[in-house]
């Protein structure tokens, strides 16, 4: 784990890059922040109201010295946001209504990436997935080709790192859906130094059974190689066929997945879901996630449960991304 998150850094240093956190009187966040600036890896903006932001810090002992504070209420680039703002949502707000909303510091935060006053946005200690993800489609939205955002983990045990997705956002995604969050992920993995090779899950090995849910996968993997046929990507897959060789080639013998998939993508949010917390749990893998991709900048939601240290380690995948 450390060894993964040298190399963010290594990769991140000296790029000058910012990132927005937008809960700026969160503890976790503070420290997260005061530990970043220290170290001079990125530059965090804060955002809250400047002498409430400086008390909290003071009390956990925590430097903002170097620390760019933004205050909604004060911003003297607020005219410009608001404009900027009512364009990108092509008239479905008015001009004063869009003054309330960027009050609202996720949207306030958000803005400034959409404006490049900073790069990426982590946020989420406080506030639901909803309230993170919401402004990042209104105002950032997804990449061009790519319809919808997902969400990955990075599993992690060791020298061991894997990509499960989507197993934070799409509840039922379909074949076209699961190609491209395949290919978003393969993507997310390079990050990672992680050379993908894409297994798409299903309860089926290449044709053992047949339904709705398994066609799915297998029209998924047929646009997946359509859209990316460079990667090496294969389906539809029990797991067991797309991680354990001797299975893998009994099941599936002249595929090019061979029981060494490491980036694994599933039929569905609950399948995901489930899938990374028992290897999270009975695997003892960490997972480092949800990772948000598809999106034209990088916007990544925390958990509300999370530690110093999480907000600290997605600062720096958030950083990664902007690269």
């Amino acid at each position: 784990m450390a060894d993964l998150f040298t190399a963010l850094k290594n990769k991140i240093s000296g790029k000058d890059i910012k990132i927005v956190f937008p809960e700026g009187l969160d503890e976790r966040i503070l420290t997260a922040v005061g530990r970043l600036t220290e170290e001079k890896v990125l530059k965090p903006i804060v955002v809250g109201k400047k002498e409430e932001v400086q008390k909290k810090a003071n009390e956990l002992n925590v430097s903002l010295d170097d620390v760019e504070i933004f205050d909604p209420h004060e911003y003297e680039g607020m005219d410009e946001m608001v404009q900027a703002f009512v364009e990108r949502r092509k008239g479905k707000v008015t001009e004063e209504k869009a003054r309330e909303i960027l009050l609202d510091e996720n949207y306030f935060g958000t803005m400034l990436v959409y404006l490049k006053k900073a790069d990426g946005l982590v946020s989420g200690a406080a506030h639901s997935t909803a309230d993170t993800v919401r402004p990042a489609l209104q105002i950032i939205k997804t990449k061009e080709g790519v319809k919808k955002t997902s969400g990955v983990f990075i599993m992690v045990r060791g020298e061991e790192k894997y990509v499960f997705a989507d197993c934070a956002i799409n509840i039922a995604p379909d074949s076209q859906d699961l190609a491209e969050i395949a290919i978003e992920s393969a993507n997310t993995a390079k990050m990672f130094d992680i050379e993908p090779r894409i297994a798409m899950l299903s309860f089926s090995t290449k044709g053992s059974a047949k339904s709705p849910e398994t066609e799915k996968v297998v029209e998924a993997v047929k646009l997946a190689k359509e859209m990316a046929p460079h990667l090496t990507l294969d389906g539809e897959f029990q797991f067991d066929a797309a991680f354990v060789p001797s299975v893998a080639a009994k099941k599936a013998p002249d595929s090019v997945i061979k029981g060494d998939a490491n980036v694994f993508i599933f039929p569905s949010l609950e399948a995901g879901n489930i899938g990374y917390k028992i290897a999270q749990r009975l695997g003892n893998f960490e997972a480092i996630g949800p990772i948000l991709q598809g999106l034209n900048a990088p916007v990544n939601d925390l958990s509300r449960g999370c530690s110093a240290e999480d907000v600290y380690k997605l600062a720096f995948i958030t950083a990664a991304q902007a690269l």
